[in-house]
Parts: structure tokens; C-alpha cells; sequence
């Protein structure tokens, strides 16, 4: 049996928000690594739809420490720039990212834990997790799902309109990824946009770093009224095209799922060609079964973004539940840095206190 390679902290994964966990562990002076599964640098971002872009400029969209550059036009940036700023922060930094390394589980011992990978063991007084949800891609439990005969795509595989072009398609799911993916898609095919609520729209003055601001002062201060919040849609151009169009307004759930179509809550039942569910994630947490601290719904107890159940595990970057706008790129900085404090006390702790 091999001698599991030893650090201090090991960070398993290296998107966004492990870079930003990276930062600031490799100021505090700790011995670290970073495993990623992709086989480049980019995180989920390299999974987007091929028009995905930031609906915020980029000096506010940016990882501690350095600003992504803004686009030469000054628009909000792509896709592919954001894959390029994560590529040169990682190398900015130096930061030690093995890849691609896939994570099969995580074990306790009596002095940290054994990280089992697809590339040998590790051995760490401390875990981060920072693996996002993209490899995880919900869809509810529709009634009929198994009988439709079309194409079903969840946003996660989805990639451009084209393959859509003149078909029936119903987008399922609210929020940005819904409003952006039913305006490309209802350009070249018949779509029909399925929200459990009316989606909210924000003032077209009102971007991506307005909507943070606003959302943050309002975190801040405790206030619990409605308006505004971070899934609220975004008016970026294709989304006001859309609107322009007369395509921006959506139906409430259909009752199932037929083997054309759907039935409808009056009883009609329409035909379909495909349905691309844009209805989120779950965590990327599979690895950390053998703990013992999964809940129903994938994610983990947690005081912040410590685990309350297994000392020397941190989670960052997986939404409200590790911390405000955790899962931003501008918004997961104050949970690193936070992380990385706990990380240092518990390091600096005797043993048998940790």
C-alpha cells in the first residue's frame, strides 16, 4: 500500500470558488493542494451555454485579489473571458492545482482525514470543499417524465438554440438561466416559458452589480421584504429582445408529462417536441457519504461554512447555506476568507482540542 501524500489543507476542486479558498490559504502560509476534476482551469463556467454571459461588469465580478479585465467593448463579460480570467488567476497566484483528479471519498482518522482519489491518497488535518453543484443538475419528479418520447435536456447540457430550430419546446424553470435560455431558444423554435411563480424581472438599469448591492445592504440590515433578491431576472439584452418580441411571460406548471406532450391544469393537452428543465442543482457531495453527513437534500450542517458534524471540513461556495451570494464570483471572497481564518485557529489548536 502507498504512502498517502501528506498537506495541511486539501481543497477539492478548483472553480471559483476553491481559487478564492486558494488566495487566501496561500497567504495565510499553509501547506495546501487543490483537486480538480476538470481537465482544465475554469470551473463550471467551461459547462455554460456557448452565449452564457455575466449580467454584472467585470470589476464586479471579480475573485479577491485582482479584477477580472474588463471586455475592450466595456459589455458584460463572456463566457470564455471568464474561463480566461480563472485560467490566469490560477496561475497568477500560483496556486497548486492538481488535475484533473477525481475525489472517490473521504475518510476520518485520528488525525485529519484520508482523501481517496483517482490519483492516490491524501492525507489532511483539514478539508474544503468547494465543488459546486454543476455535475449535479436537478429536475423535479414530474409526474409522466418517464413516458415523453422528445428530447429532454437539463440547462447544464444545453449549449446553443440550433438543434431547436423549428420545434415545439417548453423551458421549464424561472430565474436567469430560464430567461436567458427561452430567449435564445424562442428565436428559432415555437417555446413556451413554465414558471411555478411569475418571474420577476428588475428595471433594465438595474444590472448584476446593482442587484448584489442592493440584496447585500439588505442581508446586512436583516430586512426580510421582498424586493430585491439574487434570483431575480436580470435585463440583459437577449432578455429584453426577448421581451421586445413579446415572448417574455410565462405559463404555471403543466399537471404531467404525456407521451407527445403535456396535460395542462384545465385539462388540455398540448404536443411538444423537447423540454429543457432549467431547474437548478444540487450539491456535488457524493464523496463525502462514507461520513455520515449528508442530509435528504444533499448538502451539509453547517455553522457558515464549517460542518458541524466532522471537524476540519469547511464547505464554500455552494449558495445561501455557506454564506451570502457564496456562489458568485464576487460574493464567495468573504466566505474564503472567512473559511481560511477557521482554517488557521483549528490548525494552530493541539490535536485532541480540534
Amino acid at each position: 500500500m502507498m504512502t498517502p501524500t501528506a498537506v495541511e489543507v486539501l481543497v477539492i476542486g478548483a472553480g471559483q470558488s476553491g481559487l478564492a479558498v486558494g488566495y487566501y490559504l496561500r497567504r495565510a502560509g499553509v501547506s495546501f493542494v487543490l483537486l480538480d476534476e476538470q481537465p482544465a482551469a475554469g470551473g463550471a463556467w467551461r459547462h455554460g451555454w456557448d452565449s452564457l454571459r455575466l449580467f454584472s461588469p467585470a470589476d464586479a465580478s471579480s475573485l479577491p485579489g485582482w479584477l477580472m479585465p474588463r471586455p475592450p467593448d466595456n459589455s458584460f463579460p463572456a463566457r470564455d473571458a471568464v474561463i480566461d480570467y480563472l485560467t490566469q488567476y490560477e496561475a497568477r497566484y500560483a496556486l497548486p492545482v492538481q488535475r484533473p483528479v477525481r475525489v472517490q471519498d473521504v475518510a476520518r482518522t485520528a488525525t485529519g482525514y484520508a482523501v481517496r482519489t483517482s490519483h492516490g491518497t491524501w492525507a489532511a488535518r483539514a478539508v474544503v470543499c468547494a465543488t459546486g453543484t454543476w455535475s449535479q443538475p436537478y429536475i423535479p419528479p414530474y409526474p409522466g417524465r418517464e413516458l415523453f418520447a422528445g428530447v429532454q435536456v437539463h440547462s447544464a447540457q444545453y449549449r446553443h438554440a440550433t438543434p431547436f430550430a423549428g420545434r415545439r419546446v417548453l423551458v421549464v424553470g424561472g430565474a436567469n438561466s430560464g430567461a436567458q435560455i427561452l430567449a435564445e431558444v424562442s428565436e428559432v423554435a415555437r417555446a413556451i416559458w413554465v414558471t411555478e411563480h411569475a418571474p420577476r424581472f428588475l428595471p433594465d438599469d438595474v444590472d448584476g452589480r446593482v442587484l448584489f448591492q442592493q440584496a447585500t445592504q439588505r442581508y446586512h440590515t436583516g430586512q426580510t421584504a421582498s424586493p430585491p433578491t439574487l434570483g431575480d431576472v436580470v435585463m440583459v439584452e437577449p432578455v429584453r429582445a426577448a421581451r421586445g418580441r413579446g415572448v417574455l411571460h410565462s405559463v404555471r406548471p403543466f399537471r404531467q408529462l404525456t407521451a407527445t406532450g403535456v396535460l395542462w391544469p384545465d385539462g388540455r393537452t398540448e404536443d411538444f417536441d423537447a423540454v429543457i428543465w432549467c431547474t437548478g442543482f444540487r450539491p456535488a457531495l457524493a464523496f463525502l457519504g462514507g461520513l455520515g453527513v449528508l442530509q435528504a437534500d444533499g448538502r451539509v450542517a453547517t455553522a457558515g461554512t464549517r460542518a458541524t458534524a466532522a471537524a476540519g471540513l469547511w464547505l464554500v461556495g455552494y449558495g445561501s447555506w455557506t454564506g451570502f451570494a457564496s456562489a458568485t464570483l464576487i460574493g464567495v471572497g468573504r466566505s474564503a476568507r472567512a473559511t481560511v481564518d477557521e482554517i488557521r485557529e483549528f490548525l494552530a489548536a493541539p490535536a485532541d482540542r480540534a
